[in-house]
């Protein structure tokens, strides 16, 4: 097993580090290790605390390399958090080549061009993605090399975020004793696992309900058009637990995932919760009723917003392949109902339909989504002669560079 050919996927959540080890092999693609440990060094996926984030990333870097049986030094590193931003733009050149023929370097150099955006004090670009190139006034084009033309334009989302907040997570990262082999915008990643090509093409929306915060991408047509990061998450739903029923935040954790519910008109007047069961330093019993309208208040919180912003791209209602959920948010009992009612659309918790071989028996578990989308990028990135555009971290706005580069290992991005 050649270690070089080894991908790390590394998801610094605010609640959790996730970490996946994958390798190609005979074409399959090889999960070495799947390994979390908790991180109480974030919040709202903004570096809070040096010292407790590099220890949480050491923590389950080490328990990944015993799994693997390999050292593990560089990884593919997700970002996310409440400061991460994304806006439209464009960029125009004029083609080099004297017969007008378009090459590799023009639709570098006009990506370059979509980069100089203006942009709030200390914010930097992550991705740059193109959704359509425009050839002498003809647009709607995807890929135009070969074609020819005098000027070409094209039109991007560019994904940015914290300066500030960027240098703190890779400066996490290189305590831990890993290089950064690129920084990828946590929901691209996770799409990469969870969203097949038909999905993409004909809209929908990838909802991440995380600890601290919760992320939602709209793709349609095959390109991501809008991306946002709302500063509110499942620990949440615990505070107002822990405050509404006067009890510990490890208790009203354990409230939530044992007893919580989405569907309050499901729970009886007479249901009660012994809390003594969860915590011996407890002696009373509180009505379920009340737990669940508690959860119910601060989802349709969560929820307004989310639609929201479906609304602000006139996508309220709009998305014939609904809402796919990951993040450890999805573990609420009857959040996916919840969903529908709320949104008015088809929704689901998603889960990666892939080739893979080796540890595969914590696929579907949520918290690892990200962290197995950032082991792929890193695949893809592996068999890729060159990237696409001047960013590195910029992908295709196909996002269909698996079929050519790793072939048939990763089924969902089949035509």
């Amino acid at each position: 097993m050649s270690d070089r050919n080894i991908v790390v996927g590394l998801d610094v959540g605010t609640t959790k580090v996730a970490v996946c080890v994958g390798q190609i092999s005979e074409g399959l693609i090889h999960i070495l290790a799947l390994t979390k440990a908790p991180n109480n060094g974030l919040r709202k996926g903004i570096v809070v605390d040096i010292e407790e984030c590099v220890s949480s990333i050491s923590g389950a870097l080490e328990h990944a390399e015993r799994t693997a049986g390999v050292p593990l030094d560089h990884a593919v590193v997700g970002i996310g958090g409440s400061h991460i931003v994304a806006s439209g733009s464009k960029g125009v050149i004029a083609v080099s080549r004297p017969d007008g023929e378009i090459n590799q370097s023009d639709i570098e150099r006009v990506l370059e061009a979509a980069r100089v955006i203006a942009l709030p004090p200390n914010r930097g670009i992550l991705h740059v993605i193109p959704r359509q190139y425009i050839v002498d006034g003809q647009d709607g084009i995807k890929d135009p090399t070969g074609m020819t033309g005098i000027r070409l334009e094209v039109e991007t989302l560019a994904v940015g975020g914290s300066s500030t907040a960027i240098k703190n997570l890779t400066k996490c990262v290189f305590q831990a004793g890993l290089e950064i082999d690129s920084l990828v915008y946590g929901p691209l990643a996770t799409a990469r696992t969870l969203l097949n090509r038909k999905q993409r093409e004909n809209g929908v929306a990838l909802i991440d309900l995380g600890g601290g915060t919760t992320s939602l991408a709209v793709f349609e047509e095959d390109d991501l058009v809008h991306t946002t990061v709302l500063p509110i998450g499942s620990l949440h739903i615990t505070n107002d637990l822990a405050i509404g029923l006067r009890v510990s935040l490890e208790t009203a954790e354990k409230i939530k995932l044992q007893f919580g519910t989405a569907h309050k008109e499901s729970v009886k007047e007479t249901e009660k919760i012994d809390l003594n069961k969860l915590d011996p330093d407890e002696d009373q019993r509180i009505e379920r009723k009340l737990v669940a309208e508690i959860i119910d208040a601060r989802l349709k919180e969560i929820f307004t917003m989310i639609r929201d912003e479906l609304r602000s791209i006139g996508k309220d209602g709009m998305l014939p392949a609904g809402v796919i959920f990951t993040g450890g948010g999805t573990l609420l009992d009857g959040l996916v109902d919840f969903a529908k009612e709320e949104l008015h659309l088809p929704a689901q918790v998603g889960k990666p339909s892939l080739e893979l071989s080796g540890m595969v028996d914590k696929l579907d578990h949520p918290v690892y989504a990200s962290s197995i989308g950032l082991m792929l990028q890193g695949l893809e990135g592996n068999h890729s002669p060159q990237t696409h555009g001047t960013n590195r971290l910029a992908l295709p706005s196909s996002m269909n560079g698996m079929v050519d580069k790793v072939k048939d290992a990763i089924k969902q991005f089949l035509p």
